[in-house]
């Protein structure tokens, strides 16, 4: 039997016994996690999964948690600029042994759900919200006055200085 499972963004077509390097899985080395968004299982029944399978599941045990090569970026401007830019990234991995394929009941196993460290486990079983009543409306605020009517009162009528006189232009007579 195989499955198709999705995780890190990626899918991956594995089998009981396989060892897998995906996107760090939260958890450490010796734990067992259970991936929950599974696309397909195949075997003698194959099903296919409208996105997912339905309480489909894969159980990994984690083998260990580290690093994948390093992958360096390389940039440099061209002509008779003298900029350049060299970034290193190192991504974190987890290196897994498949344990187990579930077509049926992986959501009542009991085994952690996997969990790429974001908070969210998709395909995992949510307790759902208790309905609150809908609270009692209360009644509108009293209108405030007009703003133009505030300022008006708040602001006496400035007085507007007067414009500069010019000094008088000499007369041509006078030379």
């Amino acid at each position: 039997m195989f499955a198709v499972l999705k995780t890190g963004g990626k899918q991956y077509k594995v089998a009981s016994g396989d060892i897998l390097r995906v996107e760090k899985v939260t958890g450490n080395a010796g734990d067992t996690v259970q991936f929950n968004e599974i696309l397909m299982v195949g075997g003698d029944k194959p099903t296919i999964g409208v996105p997912t399978v339905a309480g489909a599941a894969v159980q990994a045990e984690i083998l260990e948690q580290g690093k994948g090569p390093k992958v360096i970026n390389y940039v440099k401007r061209r002509r008779k600029h003298s900029s350049q830019r060299k970034k290193g990234h190192r991504q974190q991995i987890t290196v897994l042994r498949v344990t187990d394929i579930l077509a049926k009941g992986g959501d009542k196993s009991g085994v952690a759900a996997a969990d790429n460290g974001t908070g969210f486990v998709p395909g995992a079983v949510e307790a759902k919200p208790v309905a609150k009543k809908p609270a009692a409306k209360k009644p509108a605020a009293k209108k405030a006055a007009p703003k133009k009517a505030a300022k008006a009162e708040a602001k006496p009528a400035a007085k507007k200085a007067a414009p500069k006189k010019k000094a008088p232009a000499k007369k041509a007579a006078d030379k």
